[in-house]
């Protein structure tokens, strides 16, 4: 009986955070939890990793200089359309970005900072 490969198992999950520890930290949580996560520190970043790691799941800071999360998310959506997209902030700026990308047709889910891995956990499993 030959085995499957592994690499199908684990749903790969792109955290993206211009706050290094908050992206590294969520990584460290996410690879515990059973999910393959990388941990990248700009929106940038995180477009150009979506052709090479190709995430089950985008999970995102909304404010980050250069490229917005929002912005990455909805570029991550064109290129990645089944991947899901979880955006969290910790800023007020969040409505009026979230407003612009709605009137582009765009909806995302949002969690406030700090995020409790539970919640985060559980929105992923959900």
């Amino acid at each position: 009986m030959s085995e499957m490969p592994s690499t199908s198992a684990k749903p790969k999950v792109l955290v993206a955070d211009d706050e290094q520890v908050i992206a590294n930290t969520l990584a460290i949580i996410l690879n515990q939890a059973g999910f393959e996560a990388r941990a990248v520190f700009s929106g940038e970043k995180a477009v150009e990793m979506l052709g090479s790691f190709q995430p089950d799941m985008l999970i995102s800071d909304v404010i980050m200089t250069g490229m917005t999360g929002i912005e990455a998310a909805i570029v991550t959506r064109t290129r990645l359309p089944k991947c899901k997209i979880l955006l969290f902030s910790g800023q007020a700026a969040t409505a009026d970005l979230l407003e612009k990308a709605r009137e582009q047709g765009h909806e995302f889910e949002i969690l406030a900072k700090p995020v409790h891995p539970t919640d985060l956990l559980a929105k992923l499993r959900g």
